[in-house]
């Protein structure tokens, strides 16, 4: 069936791909703070874990409402790890890093999800993909929240 929500098909288009990248990055995180949910040590240990529960569990379930807004757009979501590491702009996690490092590393990762989410509200904008920017905008200030803790809990 033809897609007809006002938005031509080369905006849809790029919205998704946007999109697609968001998610990826949302992915990329997530898997890493789940990963550092299960191999976090030191004294801090019961606060992070339960800390990094939170960001992951709510992750998980964005990365569901990106992909929905990919869909409703008329366009497949990246579905396996290999096209999400293609897309995302948030390496892999590769060693064991201390607490400390888990900390900043996420923080990090948070904060360029933020910049990614601002791009995509930017093509949301020019394409006027008002959806689009609906479900991403509140991204923004989630990771910019999620950021500015992880970086008072390095300090």
């Amino acid at each position: 069936m033809d897609i007809n929500i006002g938005i031509q098909k080369a905006d849809r288009e790029k919205s998704a791909q946007a999109v697609s990248r968001l998610m990826a990055d949302t992915y990329t995180l997530y898997l890493k703070t789940h990963g550092y949910h299960w191999n976090v040590e030191g004294p801090h240990f019961q606060q992070l874990h339960i800390q990094f529960m939170e960001q992951y569990t709510e992750m998980w379930t964005a990365v569901d409402d990106l992909a929905e807004r990919i869909r409703a757009l008329g366009y497949y979501a990246p579905a396996s790890y290999g096209a999400m590491s293609k897309l995302s702009s948030i390496a892999e996690e590769s060693s064991e890093p201390s607490w400390e490092d888990m900390v900043k590393n996420l923080a990090k990762g948070h904060e360029q999800v933020a910049k990614t989410a601002r791009e995509v509200l930017r093509v949301a904008e020019e394409v006027g993909d008002d959806a689009t920017a609906d479900v991403v905008a509140p991204r923004v200030t989630l990771h910019e929240k999620t950021a500015w803790m992880l970086r008072a809990t390095a300090s």
